[in-house]
């Protein structure tokens, strides 16, 4: 199967790669559609319950993935750092599920918990000491305790084509991906675009109160969005999937400003406008300047980070391109517009429990 990065082939060796020179355009050879994969996963199932290894597991979206592993009937240990406790006081009570603590830093220690894992997955979020650093020692670990498969912890729109020094965190991405394409381990990263729970608050496109849809150089810029929980449903798959290519693109949703703009009139039933905040090159500019006078260096999502990931959604290089949601069969997958109603419904229904607050008080007073 073609992919950007190729594998090994039938002959169980590495193909040859051609190499990437930065700061030229890449030009990619298209992702095949695959075959039906649904048939790999029941013949898997009726062998035996694999084991998975979640880095990263009492994270946000790692808690996702392990429940959806649990969904499957596999067998999942938890590496977390020693001495936090907090994975053992979520899963202590699973029966199929083994809290490992060790630190990336031993790799004994490592290689050990991975000893039997057949897939480690990796959910860690961070910046260069945890995206590089830590994926490293993990990267490391697995191949020597003899693991087939590793699915990093990508979970991002397309990295592989984005400018040289214009998206931190995306670079770190894509400095590891060259380190898995070199190790004897099958690798396959998810793409998903954003994630659309980001469009509620953490993301600050929508301006809720004032009625504004941001963008910058065009309101029609393709933008995918994926939520967490549809994320973590095709990592589980993917870690399950043997026949898994080097990497796999999915949108639970393709939407664009304007798009959203209308969405929102729609929902609430008030004109939300456009609003151009100026293109993709002064904001490059804005985020060069926030990241120069940052004091903490390796905090995971500065402001100008933030700015980072959108001039490299509008202007286009991290669109994906190759987006395949039906690679394990049909799905009601979260749209945007789903993720904006369910926000709508709970800040209404938050505004009116406080309405209800402040006027008990106030009877109470007299």
């Amino acid at each position: 199967m073609a992919s950007a990065w190729p594998t090994r082939g039938g002959c169980g060796h590495r193909c040859a790669r051609p190499r990437l020179h930065f700061g030229q355009p890449v030009a990619l050879p298209p992702i095949l559609p695959p075959a039906p994969h649904r048939q790999t996963l029941a013949r898997r199932a009726h062998h035996h319950s694999i084991t998975v290894l979640v880095a990263g597991a009492t994270g946000d979206l790692g808690r996702r993935v392990v429940g959806e592993l649990l969904r499957r009937d596999t067998l999942v240990r938890v590496l977390t750092r020693p001495g936090s406790g907090t994975a053992q006081g979520i899963y202590g009570r699973e029966d199929r599920v083994e809290v490992h603590e060790v630190a990336y830093t031993d790799r004994a220690g490592l290689a050990s918990a991975l000893s039997g894992v057949e897939t480690v997955i990796s959910t860690v979020s961070g910046a260069r000491p945890v995206i590089v650093d830590a994926q490293r020692a993990l990267l490391a670990a697995a191949v020597e305790a003899g693991v087939a498969r590793f699915i990093p912890s990508d979970y991002s729109a397309d990295y592989r084509r984005i400018t040289p020094g214009s998206n931190r965190n995306f670079e770190l991405r894509r400095e590891l991906a060259a380190e898995l394409d070199a190790a004897p381990i099958r690798v396959t990263s998810v793409l998903n675009g954003a994630f659309a729970d980001m469009l509620t608050g953490q993301a600050p496109m929508i301006l809720f109160k004032r009625h504004r849809v941001l963008f910058w150089s065009s309101p029609d810029q393709i933008l995918d969005f994926t939520t967490k929980d549809d994320v973590a449903r095709v990592v589980a798959l993917v870690a399950l999937d043997e026949d898994a290519p080097r990497v796999v693109e999915i949108a639970g949703d393709r939407v664009t400003a304007r798009s959203i703009a209308r969405t929102m009139t729609d929902l609430t039933r008030t004109p939300f406008s456009l609003q151009w905040a100026g293109t993709t090159g002064i904001l490059a500019a804005m985020s060069r300047i926030g990241r120069h006078l940052s004091k903490d260096k390796d905090q995971a999502f500065p402001a100008w980070q933030g700015m980072q990931y959108f001039v490299s959604m509008f202007n286009g290089e991290a669109e994906l391109h190759h987006v395949n949601n039906d690679r394990y069969g049909p799905h009601e997958w979260t749209r945007v517009r789903d993720v904006l109603e369910a926000h709508l419904t709970e800040t209404t229904d938050d505004h009116s429990s406080n309405a209800l607050r402040a006027g008990s008080q106030r009877s109470a007073q007299f």
